[in-house]
């Protein structure tokens, strides 16, 4: 069984503390590689670890239990390393001529700065639904600490989704005393096209009818988003209808996709010709329709 130091996941040196000091350092660390803000399988895996440990060390049972473990594998040797430093500590003819060397040693190195990792930074771009279908590489500029423009260059992968982040690593602000470069995070987000609406996996579209097709049944041809599909359309289909068009939607990145949904929408010739004026006359007169009695 491969053995974890809770305390040092939280960033805690020592196993005494307060139950207060767990809850803090808990919300550090997961503040710190939440999903949201780092990506990737070691950050993944840094997460579970800090949850674990929390989950643990803030039970009083678990944590008495834990700590046992704990100081075979660990507080042994930190007692051992404190009794070393005690005895070194004690002055000797020679420390007493010369100083200590090991302690001035040690406090130079505790002198020096820590390397900070610089922050993250975050923008976001918009993309219409084709673009994000089929993937695109796309220039963005944006304004440095230093008040100058950088341009980068960000490849869009095909199928992305509304809301995904795109990382390119090291490109956030720089770091401090030798840190890495923070990370820049790309949020996408897909807007809709005069064609096509993204509803999750489902791209809707309109359908255009006559009031003939509507009425008699017809089989059209109609256009998705990468292909063209003929669908029929049923006897007295109305407006507001709905027809589902299988696996013709946006990828689910899975390998699959979201079905195409053409909502119908039944049209009329705005400049009728004089026989169609008349045969809408003589369809006036003989018909027994009454669309406004319907619902009564």
């Amino acid at each position: 069984m491969i053995f974890k130091d809770y305390y040092k996941i939280l960033g805690l040196e020592t196993n005494k503390v307060t139950i207060e000091e767990i809850k803090t350092a808990f919300r550090e660390q997961a503040k710190k590689y939440h999903p949201d803000v780092s990506s990737g399988k070691a950050a993944e895996e840094r997460f579970k670890d800090i949850n674990e440990a929390y989950g643990v060390l803030s039970n009083n049972t678990s944590r008495k239990k834990y700590d046992r473990i704990w100081y075979s594998h660990v507080g042994k040797r930190i007692d051992k390393q404190k009794q070393k430093e005690e005895r070194e500590a004690r002055p000797d003819l020679l420390t007493l001529l010369f100083g200590n060397i090991k302690s001035l040693r040690k406090e130079q190195k505790q002198n020096k700065k820590v390397a900070i990792k610089g922050d993250n930074v975050e923008t976001e771009i918009n993309l219409n639904i084709e673009q994000a279908f089929y993937g695109i590489e796309k220039k963005i500029s944006l304004r440095t600490v230093d008040g100058k423009m950088k341009t980068f260059s960000i490849k869009v992968p095909a199928g992305i989704r509304n809301g995904e982040k795109i990382r390119l690593i090291g490109q956030g602000k720089q770091g401090i005393n030798g840190g890495k470069n923070g990370d820049l995070f790309i949020k996408i987000n897909i807007e809709n096209s005069k064609k096509y609406r993204l509803h999750g996996y489902d791209i809707y579209t309109d359908l255009f009818l006559t009031p003939w097709e509507a009425a008699l049944g017809a089989r059209v041809k109609i256009e998705t988003i990468d292909d063209s599909s003929n669908v029929y359309i049923p006897q007295g289909i109305g407006s507001g209808e709905k027809i589902r068009i299988p696996q013709k939607g946006y990828k689910d990145g899975k390998g699959g996709r979201g079905d195409l949904v053409a909502e119908i929408k039944i049209v009329v010739p705005k400049t009728p010709s004089e026989e169609e004026i008349e045969l809408y006359k003589k369809l006036e007169e003989i018909t027994k329709f009454e669309p406004r009695k319907q619902n009564h």
